[in-house]
């Protein structure tokens, strides 16, 4: 399944496949909570699930997001309906970075058939789709969480691939160079990253570039081409949220596959400051 969905054809999907499960996780960084608009309205027999408590451990040395624990992970999977050789789709209310984890999550969980919603809630809304206020009860899922599907690096692993590979921070550039730093303890950036932030990913109507202008962008920053899945390439972020973007759109570019996709620093940032690792600014 192609990583991004188009709102026309997750409505065609959601007539024609009962299984299809949509996931809400609208989420802002400092509030307030996502399910506060998810109330107000959401896609028709989507089900809101929770960045903080429910798509993440708690917090502590690992990071602000670290992995979910897999049997949690598998509790809330089922809770929201998602089958064995079902379909599943995510939105949030931003850039896509956010139902980007989803994606990556369900990915590194070994669930196939996963894409995120092209343009958000926002483009669902545009395109006059079904949007209601209720809250669906759907039948208990099947799924099964197998953990390790997709590659996770620790810190060492990352100044690693940031000395000998590509590591690429998605973080906003003021954070990334060090001028500010709204939440973590320590400002700027593993050494040897590059910084590609995500909401480069998106255009000004807040849909995702195509496949030859994420390449394209990607060579700018300095991502060497090649066939995909040969360039040693890795993401973080502040807490490993946005990254799964960046993992996304490298996929959509086709410098990587989903054979061979991008590593995530999960612990991204909130575990190199935790660990008092080395500091680059600039």
């Amino acid at each position: 399944m192609h990583p991004l969905i188009t709102p026309e054809a997750l409505a065609d999907a959601l007539s024609a496949r009962p299984a299809t499960v949509v996931l809400d996780v609208r989420w802002r960084l400092g509030g307030p909570p996502g399910r506060q608009d998810y109330e107000v309205s959401h896609v028709s027999g989507a089900v809101y699930v929770d960045l903080d408590t429910e798509l993440s451990s708690p917090p502590g040395v690992g990071g602000r997001h670290p992995l979910p624990d897999p049997e949690r992970l598998q509790e809330v999977l089922r809770r929201a309906g998602v089958r064995e050789g079902g379909q599943v789709v995510a939105y949030d209310g931003g850039d896509g970075s956010v139902a980007a984890r989803v994606w990556w999550l369900l990915r590194w969980a070994g669930y196939g058939d996963v894409a995120v919603l092209d343009g958000g809630f926002a483009a669902w809304e545009a395109a006059g789709l079904p949007v209601t206020a209720e809250e669906p009860s759907p039948a208990e899922g099947d799924v099964v969480v197998r953990p390790g599907q997709m590659p996770v690096l620790d810190a060492d692993e990352a100044a690693v691939l940031a000395r000998e590979g590509v590591l690429l921070d998605a973080r906003a550039p003021q954070r990334y160079r060090g001028e500010t730093e709204p939440v973590d303890p320590k400002a700027g950036h593993v050494p040897g990253a590059l910084n590609a932030p995500s909401a480069g990913h998106v255009g000004g109507d807040g849909r995702w570039l195509g496949a030859a202008e994420l390449a394209e962008r990607f060579a700018g920053i300095g991502v060497p081409a090649g066939e995909a899945g040969e360039v040693a390439v890795g993401a973080y972020c502040g807490s490993g949220v946005t990254a799964s973007s960046v993992v996304l759109a490298l996929e959509v570019a086709g410098i990587t596959s989903a054979e061979k996709p991008a590593a995530l620093y999960a612990g991204s940032w909130s575990n190199w400051c935790a660990l008092d690792r080395e500091v680059a600014t600039g």
